[in-house]
């Protein structure tokens, strides 16, 4: 989705799905004080979001977890395997909860507490504008570790495999971006040009059907291969 732009930076859509109005109204006054942020549509569940995000097209959809009817993380998914799809930011009350891993192994960008201090909910709807993801290397790690499965094994195996399809310098860009590293130091660490590294990003996200950096970074971790890695 193209960003329109102001005279200094380009205007960022944003839906906001959550259930309580007195918070919608609270993130809405939080996002209306920046001049590149404009909230084009709120909904109070899961189907309201995909019909609003259907009308409206926004950029980002922050999208509460637990709503009535057709909850976040549903929505999340059915929002995601669309060919034109908003970033989502999912709004929940706990760190580690198995829900938001479930939400981010779907395509959400990262996940942002209710309590976030306003700055931060400002910058984050930016950075997933810009393609950037607003999860940390710790958090991944965090709830991965704290959210653990009975098929935990299981899936590492099938990540561990799914990386196998990556020649030897995808897999090297993939852990990287798993180690938390922008384009820029995986280029610098790893001696490749920025256009490279986009294009090895881009290949690793084809072949292993994944639509995010968040995704790759999911898998990296959940393989054991940054196991005691730095």
């Amino acid at each position: 989705m193209a960003l329109m732009t102001t005279s200094e930076r380009p205007v960022i859509d944003v839906l906001i799905a959550g259930d309580d109005p007195l918070v919608r109204v609270g993130l809405a006054t939080v996002l209306g004080g920046a001049a590149d942020i404009r909230v084009v549509a709120e909904a109070g569940d899961g189907s309201q979001a995909l019909a609003m995000v259907a009308r409206h097209t926004p950029h980002v959809v922050l999208m509460d977890i637990r709503m009535p009817r057709m909850d976040g993380l549903s929505a999340t998914e059915a929002l995601r395997a669309r060919e034109d799809a908003p970033e989502v930011i999912v709004l929940t009350t706990f760190d580690a909860d198995e829900h938001v891993l479930r939400a981010l192994r779907a395509g959400a960008a990262g996940f942002l507490l209710k309590d976030t201090p306003p700055h931060e909910i400002v910058d984050a709807v930016r950075l997933v504008a810009a393609g950037r993801p607003v999860l940390s290397p710790s958090v991944t790690r965090r709830l991965i570790d704290r959210v653990a499965d009975p098929a935990g094994h299981a899936r590492r195996a099938r990540a561990a495999s799914r990386l196998a399809l990556l020649n030897e310098r995808e897999r090297d860009v993939a852990l990287a971006v798993g180690r938390g590293r922008s384009n820029a130091e995986i280029g610098a660490a790893l001696h490749l040009s920025l256009p490279t590294v986009k294009t090895h990003v881009s290949s690793i996200l084809t072949k292993l059907g994944l639509n995010n950096r968040v995704q790759i970074a999911l898998m990296t971790y959940e393989s054991g291969l940054l196991d005691g890695a730095t």
